[in-house]
Parts: structure tokens; sequence; C-alpha cells
């Protein structure tokens, strides 16, 4: 265990966390909403530091960033815990079963990367279960890797205090945030959240300077209504038209059992949102067409085949037909 930060004790031995909006009280032996911040004798604690649940190296698509240095692939490795209770949770094993995972300290992950290093290989991405509740360590690792010349990403559902994610910020490159959805309600009633910290978060990282790509898992009749999806892509081009936004299709998983999200819905949500935004994914689609194109001459240029990707049409960040830049990072 290592002692948490961002808490403060409130009376005896009661503990406040302040991680993350839920705030929680958290009474001797007892632990927050995220299963892995326990107060021990009036001291907040994290259980999961160094504690490692999967690694693998990934293409940078499958994070999904699509405008990060495409065709990359980088060192991806997750935790156990959430503060979130999303029930149709993809990697509900670790994120809300796991208690324990291999020992993989900051300095041990270092010396991974690097053993790992190579021209394709950008860095290290924080993912799978819920980096925000992983915090300590990454604290203490992201400025190891960025050191070393290293990129560094968080894949996260973004629901995280504004102190912390300031603090932390300038060690991290890129972000993949999930914006679950744009409702109060769907938060609330689906992910046991809010979405009002999550919209903060992404307007926070932008104006920070990091770069941000959305992803958005469409349920059937819960978060695919077109006002919905209208309200979302503008919230988006409200901060900036060129932020890459990944639809993702929904299949049966964890404590939901409703069918699979149709694929005219994903593709009415990527034409409604296109009005909005110049870039529009969609995920869990292998026939999907996500090739990218210049919003201002319309010319290709990233073509993508599942993993597979080739820039034929880009010149560094500029589009060689019309040579206007374009906001993908090479």
């Amino acid at each position: 265990m290592k002692e948490a930060v961002f808490y403060e004790v409130i009376w005896d031995s009661l503990v406040q966390c302040r991680l993350c909006p839920h705030r929680c009280r958290i009474a001797d032996g007892k632990s927050g909403r995220c299963r892995v911040r326990k107060n021990v004798n009036g001291r907040l604690f994290t259980l999961n530091y160094g504690q490692i649940t999967a690694l693998n190296i990934d293409p940078i698509e499958k994070k999904p960033l699509y405008h990060f240095y495409p065709g990359s692939s980088i060192l991806s490795v997750g935790t156990f815990g959430c503060n979130f209770r999303c029930g149709f949770c993809q990697n509900y094993e670790i994120s809300q079963i796991a208690e324990t995972g291999e020992k993989l300290l900051p300095e041990d992950l270092v010396k991974l990367a690097q053993r790992y290093k190579s021209q394709e290989m950008i860095g290290v991405a924080y993912t799978y279960s819920e980096p925000v509740v992983w915090y300590e360590y990454i604290e203490a690792s992201a400025p190891l890797i960025k050191e070393l010349g290293f990129k560094t990403v968080l894949v996260t559902n973004g629901f995280i205090n504004k102190e912390p994610l300031k603090k932390i910020l300038p060690f991290i490159d890129a972000l993949n945030i999930d914006l679950k959805g744009i409702t109060e309600e769907y938060y609330r009633d689906i992910c046991q959240g809010s979405v009002t910290p999550v919209l903060e978060a992404i307007e926070t990282s932008k104006a920070f300077g990091a770069h941000v790509e959305i992803t958005t898992l469409l349920v059937p009749g819960l978060n695919d209504a077109p006002e919905q999806i209208e309200e979302l892509a503008k919230f988006l081009a409200n901060l900036d038209r060129d932020i890459p936004l990944h639809f993702s299709r929904y299949f049966p998983r964890y404590k939901f059992n409703l069918p699979p999200t149709p694929v005219e819905s994903l593709i009415r949500a990527r034409e409604i949102a296109g009005k909005y935004l110049n870039y529009v994914y969609l995920g869990n689609l292998p026939d999907a067409s996500n090739d990218t194109f210049c919003p201002h001459c319309g010319a290709l240029l990233i073509r993508r085949d599942y993993f597979g990707v080739d820039t034929p049409g880009l010149s560094g960040d500029t589009c060689r037909q019309c040579k206007n830049k374009v906001k993908i990072i090479l």
C-alpha cells in the first residue's frame, strides 16, 4: 500500500477522498467506491500502487487514438478498480472484480519501456481499467517515462476533480476520454456518476494543450437518440471541430443483455455528428470505413484497414493536395 494523495481527515479517523467528484467519506477500515482507496487508522491508502492486471503492446488505434502518431504502437498497462459502475463494462473482470495484480513498480515500468523501445513504439498508455484511481502510480511513473523521450497516454472516463487533473496533465501527451453520454440521467442510472465533471475534464485537457479524442459507446435505447447525439457533437464542436469522435458499438457484457447496437444507429450517429465535427469514426464495427479525409479539400489523408495504416495524403501535418494544416500528430 501507498498513502494516497488528495484526501483530508475530516473528523477523528473519518477521511474524505478528493481525487474524484464522488468525494467519498471513508470510515476506518472501509474503502471508497473505487474499491482501491482504503482508510487505515485514519490515513487513506491506495491498494493498487504498482499492481498490474493487464500489459500488452497495442496499436495506438486500439486506444482508440486516430490522430496521434497513426500506425505506431504503445506499451499499454492497466490495474484494477474503477470509480464508475457501468453495467456494460467491457473490462469488468479487472475494473469491478479483481483485487490484486502482478507487481510492477514505476522504475520497472521504465525498464520495460526501454526494453521494448523501437521506432514504432512511442510510449506508455494507462488503460484497460480506470487510470484515475491509479493516480499515485501514474504520478510517479509518467514523469520518468517522459524523461526517456516517450509519450504518455490516458484512456479514461474523465471523472476526476480539476486539481488532480491539472497536476498530472503536464506529464500526459494524449487522452482518449469516454464521454459515455450527454445526460445526467444516463450517467446517474447507468454509470453511477455525473456527466458535468467529465465535460469539465474535456475542457480542461483541451485548454491545457493535450491531444484529446473522445469515445462514446452507443447503447441502444439509452444514449443513441438523435437529439442526444446532436447535443454531444455540439458540445465538442464548441471546443474544437477537429476533436476526433469515436462512436463504438455496444455488445452484451457484464450485467447488460440488450442486443448489440444496430449498425444503422452508428451510421446515423456519424451522419448527425458529422454536421458539427470534422472527424467521426465508428468502433467495434470491422466493416466500417474509418479513413481520414481533409476537412478543407476532401482528399484522403489516412487509409485504415483494421489496424493497418497508410498516410498517402499527408506531408507532416499538412494535406499534400491543398497544403492546409490538419490536426494530426505524426
